[in-house]
């Protein structure tokens, strides 16, 4: 393992990380996108009623605004499994080394969650309103699906992060829940 490893978060990584950290920097990621775009039968959902988490999905062009956690080396082989265990549950994310730019200039390479898009939970393509049907009704064992939007949102406005693709997805999630 290097001197340390830098863990690039998007979604749940940035309310949740679980782990200790010895540095936490806003960051970008570039060619990608944060998206709902994987079902989730363990956390947000079940087999018989999936909800849908956020994925990093490949995107030409494409920017994605959050948070590089820098973990020291003594730590490192202990977050990494733990990371493993969390995100590879059913594999439909692929773990990767990539760069991103934090917000001191600096670019480092940051392991990173990335959508397979050959995976069977794999859900790109569903348009706001498909996806808001899906967070609206969907519970998992780590709670309901609207949770795991708002407290995103709410992370990436403490940061000064807006995607407005989130905020109105949230507003058409509020609409199917009255």
């Amino acid at each position: 393992m290097p001197d340390s490893v830098w863990v690039f978060a998007y979604g749940s990584l940035l309310w949740r990380p679980g782990f200790d950290f010895a540095e936490r920097r806003p960051a970008t990621l570039e060619g990608y996108r944060r998206a709902f775009c994987m079902t989730s039968m363990h956390y947000r959902g079940t087999p018989e009623t999936p909800g849908l988490v956020l994925a990093l999905d490949v995107e030409p062009g494409g920017r994605c605004a959050g948070l590089a956690y820098r973990v020291e080396a003594e730590r490192a082989e202990a977050v990494v499994a733990y990371l493993r265990e969390r995100e590879l549950v059913s594999y439909a994310y692929d773990e990767m080394r990539l760069p991103v730019r934090l917000d001191d200039g600096r670019e480092v390479e940051a392991l990173a969650y990335v959508t397979n898009r050959d995976h069977p939970q794999y859900a790109g393509g569903l348009g706001l309103d498909e996806q808001a049907a899906v967070i609206a009704r969907a519970v998992g064992p780590m709670g309901p699906n609207v949770e795991y939007l708002t407290n995103t949102i709410a992370s990436l406005a403490a940061l000064g992060i807006e995607d407005p693709d989130l905020a109105h997805l949230a507003d058409l999630v509020r609409a199917r829940q009255g």
